[in-house]
């Protein structure tokens, strides 16, 4: 029999494994706080865990980690992790530095199949699903390896973390879990290109995890081009599925935008975004296009951009304009893309 990680085990179904070898559920709590609290290696590590069940554990499981294979630093202090995979594929995670917070950027595919012509991360297309203990191996090895204390968790590097909904919500519940990571749900955010039906079943998963939404088009002709998922799911379909989230308990959305010279720039972009905004109470986040080398495409002006934040505050909207970090590592917002294998 095929031995498999551990982690990619929620607190649910850990407890029935060990039911099922005749040990009291409780122990369940045990082994989570030894794998993500102490970060455990080995089994052999948990003392207070009888001897009997680590025996059970060692026969069909293991404890894995991801290999880090290149550590970037930008001048910014934004840091660039690029790890290798199991069967030999690699992502990259990004950790990002401000004054009261350090947030890590975590990758939930290898690839991506949704296509937006300004980002990096799809351009060698999609390979696979990250699996839950390769996206909770990009926290521990930053935790266990580096120090680093993180303050806040994005779904927002390489992927669509909604076209990975079970390992991306079994990470999210290891992570939000007392036992497990402790770490709150209101300082976790999932990303999405729009997948509505992701949405409605991230809502159901009852927590008060934070909606991102990479909108980067007011209108359905300029984000069927952008965003091509819009197709599938355009603006209107989209507004209510975050309408809905936002009014069942009240989680916080935020609308991506990246702004592209020429493309979405203009104010009456400005204008039709801040309706939307509107209409979902959601605050917008403008983030200047990073260039990708192969990409024609080009970021606005600073004081073109100014005036597109100062329209969007005219009328009525909460805006920021975020400085794009880590491009001279290539880790900034559609910069990612992995390596070949």
């Amino acid at each position: 029999m095929q031995k498999k990680d551990i982690k990619n085990l929620t607190l649910e179904e850990l407890e029935k494994v060990i039911e099922k070898a005749g040990e009291k559920p409780y122990r369940a709590k045990q082994v989570f706080y030894w794998l993500y609290q102490k970060c455990a290696r080995t089994f052999e590590e948990m003392s207070n865990i009888p001897k009997a069940l680590k025996n059970v554990f060692s026969e069909e499981y293991y404890i894995g980690a991801i290999e880090l294979c290149e550590h970037q630093k930008s001048k910014d202090k934004t840091e660039k992790f690029l790890f290798k995979l199991s069967d030999g594929n690699f992502i990259e995670t990004v950790l990002i530095w401000a004054t009261d917070r350090k947030t890590i950027c975590l990758s939930t595919q290898v690839g991506c199949k949704f296509g937006c012509p300004f980002c990096a991360s799809g351009l060698k297309g999609f390979v696979r699903n990250l699996a839950a203990s390769e996206i909770i191996g990009q926290i521990m090895y930053l935790k266990r390896d580096l120090k680093h204390l993180m303050t806040n968790y994005v779904f927002m590097g390489m992927g669509e973390p909604l076209d990975n909904y079970e390992n991306v919500s079994k990470s999210i519940l290891i992570m939000d879990d007392t036992a497990g990571m402790n770490i709150g749900a209101r300082r976790i955010t999932v990303s999405t290109s729009g997948l509505v039906p992701g949405i409605e079943k991230l809502k159901n998963l009852g927590l008060q995890v934070n909606l991102s939404v990479s909108l980067h088009a007011s209108n359905d002709k300029l984000r069927d081009e952008l965003v091509p998922v819009n197709r599938r799911y355009p603006i209107e379909t989209l507004i209510k599925a975050c309408e809905e989230y936002r009014s069942d308990g009240g989680r916080m959305i935020t609308f991506e935008y990246i702004l592209i010279s020429g493309k979405n720039d203009s104010l009456k972009d400005a204008d039709e975004l801040a309706r939307i905004a509107k209409k979902v109470k959601a605050k917008i986040n403008l983030i200047p296009y990073s260039p990708v080398s192969s990409l024609d495409f080009k970021t606005p002006t600073r004081d073109k951009m100014n005036i597109f934040m100062d329209r969007l505050e005219a009328r009525g909207v909460q805006a920021t304009l975020r400085d794009s970090k880590g491009k001279d590592i290539q880790a900034a917002c559609g910069q990612l893309a992995g390596r070949q294998k």
